[in-house]
């Protein structure tokens, strides 16, 4: 009986196991319609038509304005983004030591001052006595030994009236050359230190750009090359000349610095845009390239990528590793290879798993 009673539950469970796994599950569709994009391929080269090398823009004739004397600042006259005129006072230090000081040498100037005019009477006197043969050549020696020394001790009283003159031009910052603020570093009742930069002018419309160039390259770089120069902020290729190439790297970390002038022009560029220089010798490389634009990268934060095409044709966000920008394309390290595509654009927003449909 129990026996029995067994087997019929073993029956009863095999027949509602074989019941549940008779319900089969609705797979979900997705009904949308597919993105449609167009795809590149990869291109590679051999050797790039021209070195690309990054760089900055600042301006030909640019200063950091600081003081020899430590003082409060009592003025601040301009603001960053103000037109200055030469001459045009900018900063004012408190200056009541130097204005003692000065009382202190103008006092001495009046006393050497003096003393020099009596000393310059007695040697007329004596000259005039010696010649008459009323005085010794003792006297007219001693006589003149004054003269002398006064007309010294008036000249040294001079000359530290200049010394304090020269001061006061360190409590009194003016503008070296008409140009425009470019930034400041104090306020009114900051602490003045010798050497500290206060503020920075910098003249308009005269612009030069900073370069680093690799020392595989260095030796192929001469004064007077014309070069393309790439301002990314704005999206312009501007035109320059080489002015100086660098011959030690000592400072620079094996990069050598090279200074390019560039054309008037009237596009509206400011110092500190990032360039790349486009010098027009062959990059001195053996191993293939991958380039792709840098119009289609997406960034996030510090990362790049772009979106590929995936076998179920998809799209699918592939990140990179990025190198040098050779004028509107850059370089690819790592995440691409020349046999893979890249999606150019799309008639609609892209996403991970998107269904796309290529063109």
């Amino acid at each position: 009986m129990k026996k029995y009673i067994y087997l019929l539950s073993l029956t009863t469970a095999s027949i509602f196991i074989t019941s549940c796994g008779n319900d089969e599950k609705k797979a979900i569709v997705d009904n949308s319609p597919a993105i449609q994009v167009q795809v590149n391929q990869i291109t590679e080269a051999n050797n790039s038509p021209f070195l690309a090398v990054s760089g900055k823009i600042q301006s030909v004739n640019s200063a950091d304005l600081s003081t020899r004397m430590m003082g409060y600042v009592t003025k601040v006259h301009v603001k960053v983004g103000d037109k200055v005129k030469k001459g045009q006072l900018l900063i004012s230090i408190n200056n009541a030591d130097l204005q003692a000081k000065r009382a202190q040498v103008d006092a001495g100037i009046t006393e050497a001052t003096v003393a020099f005019n009596n000393a310059q009477k007695d040697y007329n006197r004596f000259k005039s006595l010696y010649a008459d043969n009323s005085a010794s050549q003792k006297e007219l020696d001693d006589i003149t030994a004054n003269y002398e020394m006064a007309k010294a001790r008036l000249e040294g009283a001079k000359q530290m009236k200049n010394e304090v003159n020269a001061q006061f031009a360190y409590s009194n910052i003016t503008a070296p050359f008409s140009g425009v603020i470019t930034s400041k570093t104090v306020r009114e009742g900051d602490m003045a230190n010798p050497g500290q930069p206060l503020i920075s002018v910098e003249a308009p419309g005269n612009f030069e750009v900073m370069a680093m160039v690799p020392e595989t390259e260095i030796s192929e770089i001469r004064n007077g090359i014309a070069v393309d120069v790439s301002v990314k902020a704005i999206n312009k290729i501007l035109k320059g000349k080489v002015t100086e190439v660098s011959t030690s790297a000592k400072n620079t970390g094996g990069q050598y610095l090279v200074k390019i002038a560039l054309d008037k022009t009237d596009t509206n560029i400011l110092s500190g845009m990032f360039t790349t220089v486009q010098f027009p010798i062959e990059k001195k490389s053996t191993s293939e390239i991958v380039l792709i634009p840098t119009e289609v990268l997406i960034t996030n934060g510090q990362l790049s990528g772009v979106y590929t095409v995936s076998q179920s044709n998809t799209a699918m966000l592939r990140w990179l590793r990025l190198g040098r920008t050779y004028g509107d394309q850059v370089e690819v390290l790592s995440g691409l290879s020349a046999d893979e595509g890249y999606i150019v654009s799309s008639e609609g927003k892209l996403f991970n798993g998107a269904k796309v449909s290529v063109q």
